[in-house]
């Protein structure tokens, strides 16, 4: 039997050889054929969960929850280095300096991840903005939210820091933040399918001490990961009861 695993679409272009580097290192050391699936945009991957399609994910938060309560997915790691933190951007020729610049009628461009469209709207709350007093542009991934800024189809974008963060220098160069959040405690984190549960143990394994080889080291270097931590069925229970928290405040 082949396994199906699938990468939330958020991640940079260029991690693209990267995923398919530590796709060949896993089916090799599980001894097991692995399909690796990648979505152009979320709703794309979360129709794939809910049919039951999927034994391996990279999860965003949102869909973690999913995974997690619904699907009986298991937590394995997440990477030590990475933190799911939003951004609001606006062209660099846009009026607005400050978030207290934007005005009622405000256009936001974002994709359908409700984990940043959460800290998002967070962040715009100074300036009085709300879902009543704004419009939407939903876009299928980041690099079309930057799009819609560029092209002055909208106001603001809601953007994943790190999906900023790894936009050429071209496309950065002409966008401004106004802010970014600080919550340091919700990251994206590889879920294991029932299918895998009795291999659980040792995938965790593998992943935690991949970083003490030298093979292992430089699949994680591709991935721009410095070493995956291990994460606990209550670590991800926590994470996604903070994330319900927040979407209802």
């Amino acid at each position: 039997m082949t396994l199906q695993f699938a990468i939330s679409p958020d991640f940079p272009p260029e991690h693209i050889p990267g995923w398919y580097i530590f796709n060949t290192w896993l089916q090799r050391e599980l001894d097991c054929a692995i399909h690796l699936q990648l979505y152009d945009n979320f709703g794309d991957l979360r129709e794939a969960i809910h049919a039951d399609r999927l034994d391996l994910v990279y999860a965003n938060p949102f869909d973690a929850s999913l995974l997690v309560r619904e699907k009986h997915f298991m937590p394995l790691a997440r990477a030590d280095n990475l933190q799911d933190e939003a951004v609001v951007l606006t062209a660099d020729h846009h009026r607005a300096r400050h978030i207290e610049d934007l005005r009622p009628g405000t256009v936001i461009a974002a994709t359908d991840v409700p984990d940043i469209e959460m800290m998002g709207m967070i962040m715009i709350e100074p300036a009085d903005l709300n879902r009543n007093n704004t419009q939407r542009i939903t876009c299928d991934n980041y690099v079309m939210v930057a799009k819609q800024l560029l092209n002055d189809e909208a106001d603001i974008g809601f953007f994943l820091a790190e999906a900023f963060d790894n936009l050429s220098d071209l496309v950065k160069n002409q966008l401004r933040p106004l802010v970014r959040s600080q919550i340091q405690v919700i990251h994206h984190s590889l879920m294991a399918g029932p299918a895998l549960q009795e291999r659980h143990a040792t995938l965790q394994q593998l992943l935690t001490t991949m970083d003490t080889s030298e093979k292992g080291q430089g699949v994680l270097d591709a991935l721009k990961i410095h070493r995956w931590s291990p994460l606990a069925q209550e670590d991800s229970e926590f994470m996604i009861d903070l994330m319900d928290t927040l979407m209802i405040s």
